[in-house]
């Protein structure tokens, strides 16, 4: 991952000129700094990052790095509506998995940042994707929280393997907060 960009490569990115990105450095609308005794221009991935989401444009390839991702396997049609509401659709994209084997493909296309559990899909099959998933070395730093209901005890099963817990009903605005706390820790996102 790729954390300093060139004038000439952000020009790339935006599909602009590099002139033009020097305009924007030099009027203060990109930030970034000069390499000391020359003219050389240098944009760190953040400041980059939140200039194109500014002003409205594409992220191009840094769309992978610069949004969270998020899987929900189970989880019923208001946790996603309530999802979609408090993320902010700029920073986060949201996919759905109704199955432990749909969640095992959505995980290897999509790669999640964060993976969110509800074991009103069964118990069993809740635990066994959690353990798929922290078997894999590819996901050993992707958050993954529980959606427990109310006849699920926590007892009974490793809750290391989790990140977080919500117990059903669960206030919607504290779980998208924590999973902008956890992912944005991993992902940086500003």
């Amino acid at each position: 991952m790729k954390t300093i960009f060139t004038t000439g490569q952000v020009a790339k990115i935006c599909k602009v000129a590099p002139r033009t990105v020097s305009k924007w450095f030099d009027s203060g609308r990109l930030r970034g700094y000069r390499i000391p005794g020359s003219q050389d221009r240098r944009i760190p991935r953040e400041h980059l990052i939140r200039f194109l989401k500014e002003h409205g444009m594409p992220l191009g390839e840094l769309e992978d790095e610069a949004m969270g991702k998020i899987l929900l396997v189970g989880a019923d049609g208001n946790v996603r509506s309530n999802l979609d509401e408090l993320m902010g659709n700029n920073d986060f994209k949201i996919d759905v998995a109704a199955s432990g084997f749909e969640a095992g493909i959505q995980a290897e296309s999509l790669h999640p940042d964060c993976v969110v559990v509800d074991f009103g899909m069964g118990r069993q099959e809740a635990l066994m994707i959690a353990q798929n998933l922290r078997k894999n070395t590819e996901y050993s730093e992707t958050v993954l929280i529980a959606l427990l209901s109310d006849e699920d005890t926590a007892s009974g099963f490793d809750r290391t393997m989790f990140n977080e817990t919500f117990r059903k009903p669960f206030d919607a605005a504290l779980l998208a907060e924590r999973i902008k706390t956890l992912v944005g820790r991993k992902k940086q996102i500003a």
